[in-house]
């Protein structure tokens, strides 16, 4: 598949059908703690950087077969709304496979567009993050392009809950050293308060980050938090495999490990060697890592992961 990637297991949606609509690490921010590595075109102009007609037809061919799937979810290795026929897919499919849910995950940069929150009405689920309230904060954790401005993130979250009548899970994801004050969390109780989301999900790194400094926040902060902002705060937890997953193969494992003992890839590397999605990758390497201790180093094309074989 060219635009879909997946099913993969998804910590917070179960079996999740991804849809990438956006070439890789093209992005309105250059968020310090991404997976994805770093952003190396800062966009925020709407684009059809893909052919619609032909993510329409593979949509088409893949959900005809009706697959068991819990969620099909815009996400990638890019911000998903710079994507200039979002709300055409978006109403393709719930045209023709009401059946299935539908959730976006966004950095929320361009949600103060009124014209794009138009086109995410039929969505059952946006996931909108929201690391800082705090100027300085927010743009040391986002790097986001210059023509993007927190109050108008803030005002563009306010805007969705009025005219969405799906579920809103705000995502905060709380680097120490940066926004893990309790001021921080005072301010953005506050500021929660007017966005009124149906959850506030606390993340912190899982995998290495863009930058090689960022570290996972401590639980102690993290309960904190959820002390501050009230009950529905939630601490997500690290990847573990889920019962109502699909499985991941045995022998794309086996690959990977065979590759990385062999030599350090990147995650891109791995990608492009397997022909899966950046995505899918970095489930198969949490999966692997609780077994298997995956080390990595920082050169200067990025991160690259290994193995060290046992004597």
């Amino acid at each position: 598949m060219k635009y879909l990637y997946g099913p993969v297991p998804s910590r917070r949606l179960g079996i999740s059908l991804g849809v990438d609509l956006i070439p890789y690490k093209i992005c309105s921010f250059n968020c310090i703690y991404c997976e994805c590595g770093k952003t190396t075109n800062l966009s925020i102009q709407r684009k059809e950087f893909k052919p619609v007609n032909e993510i329409i037809k593979e949509l088409d061919e893949y959900l005809n077969k009706k697959p068991e799937l819990d969620y099909i979810t815009f996400s990638g290795s890019g911000e998903p709304t710079l994507y200039l026929h979002l709300g055409k897919i978006i109403d393709f499919i719930k045209d023709n496979y009401p059946e299935y849910k539908l959730a976006l995950l966004t950095n929320s940069s361009l949600l103060d567009d009124s014209k794009l929150r138009n086109e995410l009405t039929k969505l059952d689920l946006i996931v909108p993050s929201l690391d800082s309230v705090i100027e300085n904060n927010y743009k040391s954790i986002n790097r986001p392009h210059n023509d993007i401005s927190l109050d108008k993130i803030i005002k563009g979250l306010i805007s969705l809950r009025k005219e969405f009548d799906g579920e809103i899970f705000l995502e905060i994801f709380i680097i120490p050293g940066i926004n893990d004050t309790e001021d921080e969390f005072v301010d953005l109780k506050n500021i929660l308060d007017k966005i009124k989301p149906d959850r506030v999900q606390l993340n912190t790194l899982d995998r290495p980050g863009t930058e090689k400094w960022v570290e996972p926040a401590d639980q102690k902060i993290l309960k904190k938090a959820v002390d501050i902002i009230g009950k529905k705060a939630e601490i997500i937890g690290p990847y573990t495999p889920e019962k109502k997953t699909v499985k991941l193969s045995h022998s794309v494992k086996n690959r990977i490990i065979e590759t990385i003992t062999r030599r350090p890839c990147t995650i891109k590397d791995l990608s492009e060697i397997l022909n899966l999605h950046v995505n899918e990758v970095n489930k198969y390497l949490r999966e692997i890592d609780q077994k298997n201790n995956v080390q990595f180093k920082e050169q200067k094309r990025g991160k690259f992961y290994f193995m060290v074989k046992e004597d």
